[in-house]
């Protein structure tokens, strides 16, 4: 079998579904004769007669129905293959893979999920969540994620592209009976006495280093109970197990038993961060568009005491 030529196949398909070289060569916009040809050819790059003609009518012959199912499959797998590649090139389509640290993963991820299927329905998004900041930064370096968010360290990210999205208030969770839980502010030290519920310490985490910041300043040295996510940080303050203090999106992880209170006197912030590799591809800077634009977004204003809205 020679070289088949696709515009021969797109001839052929047309012819067999017409079986009239006249009609068909209308709908090709070519001559009759050029139809003809192209038939010859096909019929000579394939080894095969395609078609019984006659002057009263035209009939594809076995290889000819072979042919003609085989270069429909073709055909179509080839237009859509060309659809694809042109959404791929306008960062319409393709795979996304994000990662997020645990006190984004309750507001910003399921958020961006919706958003990206509902403007870029074409795009696929791999999302992993309750993940800590380290971790994402390795992922994002080793080509296992292509777009992190988490809160930054002291780590240099020299080597990265990273897009600041906005800070955030620290607040307390408390255990829902706690005395504070239903106040509209909570100094720290009403929490004197209390163990502490936090992320990991060291690299692991960049939360750690900043809560215990916080409560130094206010006076307190508060026994520490590490947790690996923020779910579960939530989950041990809901049983009465100590307090915590998150970003404010954490209160859209709204668990029985818990209450989110605004922390008294100056605010303390922690910044969200996007960070990618450089030279990101098409569908990775749409995406990262979508995730800032979300989360420069209002969320609307807490429950009150923390409770489900």
């Amino acid at each position: 079998m020679g070289r088949v030529e696709l515009r021969h196949l797109r001839s052929f398909v047309v012819l067999a579904e017409e079986l009239h070289f006249g009609r068909a060569a209308a709908r090709l916009h070519i001559a009759q004769p050029a139809l003809s040809q192209q038939l010859g050819q096909l019929e000579r790059e394939t080894g095969s007669r395609l078609m019984d003609r006659s002057t009263r009518r035209v009939e594809l012959t076995e290889a000819g129905r072979l042919l003609q199912g085989r270069a429909v499959e073709i055909l179509a797998a080839l237009d859509r293959t060309s659809a694809d590649l042109g959404l791929l090139a306008a960062g319409r389509a393709g795979l996304v893979r994000l990662g997020f640290v645990g006190t984004a993963t309750y507001d910003v991820l399921p958020r961006v999920a919706l958003r990206v299927r509902d403007e870029l329905p074409d795009v696929e998004l791999d999302l992993r969540g309750e993940l800590l900041g380290p971790v994402l930064l390795d992922r994002l370096r080793q080509g296992e994620l292509d777009i992190a968010v988490l809160r930054p360290g002291p780590a240099p990210l020299d080597d990265l592209d990273v897009v600041h999205l906005r800070d955030e208030a620290l607040v307390a969770v408390l255990p829902a009976r706690h005395p504070e839980a239903g106040a509209d502010s909570v100094a720290l030290r009403e929490l004197d006495g209390m163990q502490l519920v936090t992320h990991p310490s060291g690299h692991r985490s960049t939360m750690q280093p900043l809560v215990l910041d916080v409560c130094r300043r206010a006076g307190l040295d508060p026994r520490v109970v590490e947790v690996g996510e923020t779910g579960t940080l939530v989950a041990f303050v809901a049983a009465g197990l100590g307090f915590g203090l998150v970003p404010a999106s954490v209160r859209a992880l709204r668990l029985d038993g818990v209450a989110y209170v605004p922390l008294a006197g100056r605010r303390i912030t922690t910044a969200l961060v996007l960070a990618r590799r450089s030279d990101p591809a098409p569908t990775v800077t749409r995406v990262s568009a979508l995730v800032a634009a979300e989360c420069a977004a209002p969320t609307g204003p807490p429950s009150p005491a923390g409770l489900p809205r």
